[in-house]
């Protein structure tokens, strides 16, 4: 370890260095360490496993660090009691961030971008949330906060930017009440009433300190500035020089020509949302070279220029969401360097080619997400990258885990393949990415079967796997899985005889509760297959080790339902119920539709 034989060590700074990354074991060894300062570097996300390992560190300075969000259980530090996260890029926070960080006294998140902030959960002991500098719109979403804030004794500091009759007014001292979403018709009838009362002094037109675009609000100490839903065909030009964030969304520019935004050298987020674009000229965003987010989402985009973004080289979080995108931008994308998550949801993108495409584009890119595409195939070697840790390809076309696509995505993470139409899992179908997959979902697939080694090779490190609404009888052995910590095997017609026992054990074994229900035999249809007894009967003749017998050689018998009940009664392999006359079978009912899950996506931090 670098700092190795410091066993006296109270104080570390690391200021005003160039530092992007924090090796878990950094740190090794500095058990006396009780401040530490890595203020003015360059790091993206909050160095989780590194300072967990920091056991009396209780100041911690990370101002000045352009990170963006942070995520669950991002700190977990018992004695943390002073964080300072100020000046950094920050435009959401879960509210679990802080969650693992009990004695956590005072958090300073001022002069960052944030808007709302919901109430954070588990630093019981918070006394001080300093917010001043960020752009907090004080409307009903933050009534929660202001509320969470007055019954636990935390002070607020920091005031509200909007709306007009709120502007400037300290946040601690707005009543919960006053915080609330007024209707058009209310804040029409405001606007109204205020017209003729110009000789009063207005709210917050005062705030407009220095040049502004017609038809923009500008507030300079808040460095926002928003024309939003303004009418604008043309991006405004003249915003102050400081401007952080610039909020354009909902106007009708549909075409963005080269250097569309002179001046704006310091932004760090821009909207464009809902704007109606469907063309980007080369260099359109010359300039721009502290961009951070770019959101193009909800566009009429159909293809890139391949140097629409020359000159964000910064360029860390891009949205394209809900365009017309018809392939994959490799071209385009070539010029940032630094994109960590790309949004590429609801386009009309077919197929991912060539071998190569995200190592040679996009070689940092970390989170793709490629939902409610047309894909039907990803080629060979496509989405080899040392980088990606989380992608999305659910909701597309796909026939087939496409497992050799993944032969060299050697840290993926989370991988979600639901709502594809793949009927079969294969042997070793995620065996490239065993040692790093933490999260597996495949709902709604219609997967009638699984070999018995589709998940070899996976192990304590799989923290979820869903495989709800499929057409499964049996599962493959899950007993290697022991980290699972969310497991979802509902709405399968799971065959319910001694074949299945291995699945019963394993589920008897969990801390949580697992919920799989039986699709046959027709008897013991909907029932759980935890709460059934008849496997009982099957300890003796099932050998537990031997896990050849989830191949249920019985399971064709059951394909006769309409069969006399003499028949239906005697299949032998299977526990029965104490003889008695059997009712007649029941028409069957039409299948339910599986209601799809909603899945909540986790934030990675590095």
């Amino acid at each position: 370890p670098l700092f190795q034989g410091l066993q006296n060590i109270k104080w570390l700074r690391l200021s005003r260095n160039s530092l992007n990354n924090l090796a878990p074991e950094a740190f090794t060894g500095l058990f006396t360490l009780s401040r530490l300062s890595l203020d003015h570097n360059e790091l993206q996300f909050f160095p989780t496993q590194t300072m967990s390992r920091l056991p009396e560190v209780t100041r911690l300075d990370m101002s000045h660090n352009p990170m963006t969000y942070l995520g669950e259980e991002s700190v977990s530090m018992v004695k943390l009691t002073h964080l300072y996260l100020d000046h950094m890029s920050l435009q959401d926070l879960s509210d679990q961030a802080l969650s693992r960080a009990p004695l956590l006294s005072h958090l300073d998140l001022s002069h960052n971008q944030l808007r709302y902030l919901e109430p954070l959960k588990g630093p019981y002991e918070l006394k001080s949330l300093n917010l001043t500098g960020n752009p907090l719109y004080c409307n009903c979403f933050m009534r929660p906060l202001r509320e969470w804030a007055r019954v636990r004794n935390v002070k607020l500091l920091g005031a509200c930017v909007g709306p007009p009759h709120l502007s400037q007014e300290p946040l601690q001292s707005v009543a919960p009440l006053d915080l609330r979403c007024r209707s058009r018709g209310e804040v029409l009838k405001e606007e109204f009433e205020l017209e003729p009362t110009e000789s009063a002094p207005p709210t917050a037109k005062p705030k407009q300190k220095g040049k502004c675009p017609e038809n923009c609000d500008c507030d300079v100490e808040a460095q926002h500035a928003t024309c939003e839903d303004r009418g604008h065909t043309k991006v405004p030009r003249g915003f102050p020089a400081k401007t952080q964030m610039l909020d354009l969304r909902s106007n009708h520019f549909h075409h963005l020509p080269a250097n569309s935004f002179p001046g704006t050298s310091q932004v760090v987020s821009l909207h464009l949302e809902f704007c109606k674009i469907h063309e980007i000229e080369g260099g359109a965003f010359r300039g721009m070279k502290s961009l951070f987010y770019l959101y193009l989402s909800e566009n009429d985009i159909t293809s890139l220029d391949p140097g629409a973004f020359s000159g964000a080289p910064k360029l860390n979080y891009l949205h394209l969401e809900g365009n017309r995108l018809l392939q994959f931008p490799g071209s385009a994308l070539a010029l940032l360097p630094s994109l960590f998550v790309l949004h590429l949801e609801r386009n009309a993108i077919s197929k991912l080619e060539p071998a190569g495409l995200l190592s040679s584009k996009t070689p940092k890119l970390r989170e793709l997400y490629l939902t409610n595409n047309t894909i039907t195939s990803v080629a060979k070697g496509s989405l080899d990258s040392a980088f990606l840790g989380t992608l999305h390809l659910d909701s597309n076309q796909l026939k087939e885990i496409p497992t050799h696509a993944l032969s060299q995505a050697t840290n993926l993470e989370e991988l979600n393949l639901s709502q594809n139409s793949i009927r079969y899992v294969g042997p070793n179908a995620f065996q490239s990415i065993s040692q790093s997959l933490k999260r597996l979902y495949m709902d709604q697939m219609g997967v009638e079967k699984m070999s018995l080694d589709a998940l070899r090779g996976l192990g304590p490190g799989l923290k979820a796997l869903t495989v709800r609404g499929n057409q499964l009888t049996e599962l493959p052995d899950l007993s290697p899985l022991t980290g699972l910590e969310v497991v979802d095997l509902k709405e399968n017609p799971l065959l319910c005889d001694c074949a299945l026992l291995p699945l019963r054990r394993w589920m008897e074994k969990l801390k949580f509760e697992v919920i799989a229900t039986c699709g046959q035999p027709l008897e013991i249809r909907g029932q759980k297959v935890r709460d059934l007894s008849v496997f009982k009967s099957c300890t003796e003749s099932v050998s537990p080790p031997d896990e050849k017998v989830v191949t249920a050689p019985r399971l064709p018998k059951l394909k006769k339902p309409k069969a006399s009940v003499s028949k239906v009664s005697g299949v032998k392999a299977r526990p029965a119920k104490p003889k008695a006359k059997l009712p007649k079978p029941t028409k069957k009912k039409p299948q339910r539709k599986p209601v799809a899950p909603k899945v909540t996506k986790n934030q990675k931090i590095l």
